[in-house]
């Protein structure tokens, strides 16, 4: 066993915790999957890797990284569970975070609520300064003011503050001067400073990140100086990588630094998985489907790229609600929440309607059938009387789950409410859930101009393949794939991810009075800082970079990215500039405005490391049959006859390449279960997806 043979992918989900250890000298894998540990996360950690060395026992001091992906950040978001927080900002701007943008987000609902600011008023303060729009300086800073501001935060106990001044993204000159006087007045406290989180105009989105950083930075640097210090322990002597929001890993230091960027830290692997699953098949548009034990994720790739949007919103008080959330505005892959989970609750509406989610049993006390003291009935619950689910086969048999609890659960909170039987109550929550991401699933494809019955879909997730026939069936997709490992998808696809970081700078100015000198300067310098970040990787060359700008029609209120080829930007001409957006203009929206001049907004470059390696190795010439992979039959519910009807079982790890299997079948392996329906067929190529098609 060589030093640095092993990669380690962990993806601490709201249920369960997945582990995928890959050998990169033999391209086999090892998985492991365990219930989250809420309180503290790095037990699950230890628990997994403890698995782990039972498979392969000596393997840790030979791994030579371990990535990531946590929902620490934004579960503290959403309970909030960070740290006591502090801002400060110009005088006249303490109220940002509550004004916002103005916007009812219902318009006709009076009784709207609102998302509690992560920072409470009183420990909002105010400094003498102001900087134009221009970055010109209008107001000196009044150090003697920041002195009594800072002295009042510290009485005020907080443990970390945000500073935010008005305009500073064109001058940090104010921002950089108190960030200093907090470090020699209180160097104990954690900062968070807006022209280094988030150097970018609109003053309500740049405030509400860098807070938001903010509030959830000492918990993530105590979270991850914990967790290196607990791998170490166990052998560990590599990197330890974190998943970003936008599909990219980088380091634990640039993570502390900057935690607001992993927020959608692990939903966003899947993606990146099904990308690097689009290339090697080909396939140009793909809808990834991740469906947890908590929450489901989707994602449209078209033309075999991931769409990447520059803001979203956490925390929502209405969930599906755009404004009811508070908006962080970095770069994030384009992902939808598309329903719930395996652990969703099942409830009646005070309507006397059947609901599913949002609340979710999560990992404890879970779904009911998980026997740990859950009592109400849940997405696994009705899988599992369905018959979808094998209760002595749940995670390989190593979780038994309790049938008798599920059918107690479902018959005295839904059957008997809704005077039915638990059969059709069960099936009513299945079709429920499908029914709700198939709606959401259908208005997101559409948004981003594509057609359902063209797009294949990718399942992933512990409960992903469980939904997704149905959820197919009910968007009218053609084909759907599940890869190997899909209960553990997301584990598997930080393998995919590059290493890479994002960063943007605003300037605004008209594009035919633009010094492209100084732009070039400006990339030039956003290149210098990203590099700089991408070295504490341990590797120094072959860095490359792409630049795009933001830019619009002078007056509009919203700006269209530009992908711009990598030269320096002072050999570009105005003529050329104003061609290509005109070009892509008239692509998105049918037209464009020729006579009307143009301002460059915001300038954004990506840093990358070059792709690692990584490919799924092809199975081994079988000359099996398909009847030697079957387990028995089992009576599950049929979708189309609406009744119990013979089920084939089918053991994955026994299939070999070519395997033909007509539906209904069910395919079983340890970390999820993949159902096909009687108008459906699955096949099995040489790497071991399976393909089904209708």
């Amino acid at each position: 066993m060589k030093n640095g043979a092993f990669r380690l992918g962990c993806d601490i989900g709201g249920t369960f915790t997945d582990f995928v250890l890959v050998n990169d000298e033999t391209g086999t894998f090892s998985i492991y999957k365990c219930l989250t540990t809420p309180s503290d996360p790095s037990d699950a950690i230890e628990t997994g890797i403890r698995g782990l060395e039972k498979q392969t026992p000596g393997f840790m001091p030979h791994v030579a990284e371990i990535i990531h992906g946590t929902t620490l950040v934004i579960n503290a978001i959403i309970e909030r569970k960070g740290a006591r927080t502090g801002l400060i900002t110009t005088r006249g701007f303490k109220d940002i975070l509550e004004l916002g943008r103005e916007i009812r987000y219902d318009a006709y609902d009076i009784f709207a609520e609102y998302p509690r600011p992560l920072v409470p008023r009183p420990l909002r303060k105010e400094v003498n300064e102001r900087i134009a729009s221009d970055g010109r300086i209008l107001k000196a800073l009044d150090l003697d003011d920041v002195k009594q501001v800072v002295q009042s935060l510290q009485d005020a106990k907080v443990e970390s503050v945000a500073i935010c001044l008005i305009n500073s993204y064109e001058n940090p000159e104010h921002e950089i001067k108190i960030k200093a006087l907090v470090n020699e007045l209180a160097p104990d406290l954690s900062i968070s400073v807006s022209c280094e989180v988030l150097p970018q105009i609109r003053e309500y989105e740049r405030t509400s990140t860098t807070a938001t950083n903010a509030y959830v930075k000492p918990i993530t640097v105590k979270y991850l100086q914990k967790l290196s210090s607990r791998l170490q322990s166990l052998g560990f002597e590599g990197k330890l990588f974190i998943m970003l929001s936008s599909g990219s890993i980088t380091t634990v230091a640039t993570a502390c630094e900057f935690p607001v960027r992993i927020i959608e830290s692990g939903p966003t692997a899947a993606v990146i998985a099904s990308q690097h699953y689009g290339r090697m098949f080909n396939i140009k548009d793909i809808f990834c489907f991740d469906m947890g034990g908590t929450t489901a994720k989707s994602c449209l790739i078209q033309k075999g790229e991931a769409g990447l949007v520059s803001t979203f919103e956490v925390g929502r008080v209405q969930r599906f609600k755009k404004g009811s959330g508070l908006p962080i505005q970095v770069p994030v892959v384009d992902l939808m929440e598309i329903g719930a989970g395996g652990g969703s609750i099942a409830r009646i509406s005070k309507m006397g309607l059947l609901q599913v989610g949002p609340e979710s049993a999560g990992a404890d006390p879970g779904p009911a059938s998980y026997d740990l003291g859950g009592v109400n009935p849940t997405v696994t619950d009705a899988d599992l009387i369905l018959g979808y689910l094998d209760p002595d086969y749940f995670l390989g048999g190593t979780m038994p789950l309790n049938l008798d609890a599920a059918r107690k659960a479902i018959e005295e909170k839904i059957a008997k409410p809704l005077n039915t039987t638990i059969t059709d109550a069960a099936f009513g929550i299945h079709d429920l859930i499908n029914e709700t991401m198939a709606a959401a699933a259908k208005t997101h494809i559409a948004e981003k101009g594509g057609n359902p019955n063209t797009i294949t879909v990718a399942a992933f997730g512990g409960a992903g393949p469980v939904h997704a026939y149905g959820l197919a069936r009910k968007i009218g997709a053609p084909r759907l794939i599940v890869p190997p490992l899909a209960g553990v998808g997301s584990a598997l696809g930080f393998f995919t991810a590059p290493v890479a970081f994002d960063l943007v700078r605003s300037h605004r100015v008209a594009l035919d009075d633009a010094d492209f000198n100084s732009i070039e300067k400006l990339f030039a310098d956003l290149e210098k800082e990203a590099s700089a970040i991408l070295r504490q990787s341990g590797q120094v060359q072959d860095i490359s970079f792409a630049r795009s700008i933001d830019m619009r029609f002078m007056g509009q209120g919203a700006e269209t990215n530009l992908p711009i080829p990598n030269k320096p930007f002072n050999q570009w001409q105005e003529r050329e500039i104003r061609v290509l957006f005109d070009e892509t203009y008239e692509r998105l929206y049918g037209r464009t405005y020729p006579d009307t001049r143009l301002e460059f907004i915001t300038f954004r470059v990506r840093a990358s490391l070059p792709e690692r390696p990584f490919r799924i190795p092809p199975m081994a010439a079988s000359g099996g049959t398909l009847e030697s992979c079957i387990k028995g039959q089992r009576q599950a519910y049929s979708l189309i006859q609406k009744k119990y009807v013979p089920f084939t079982v089918i053991d994955r790890m026994k299939l070999f390449p070519g395997a033909k299997i007509p539906g209904p079948v069910i395919i079983e392996e340890k970390e999820s279960t993949i159902v096909v329906g009687e108008d459906a067929h699955a096949a099995v190529d040489d790497f071991g997806f399976v393909w089904i098609t209708f």
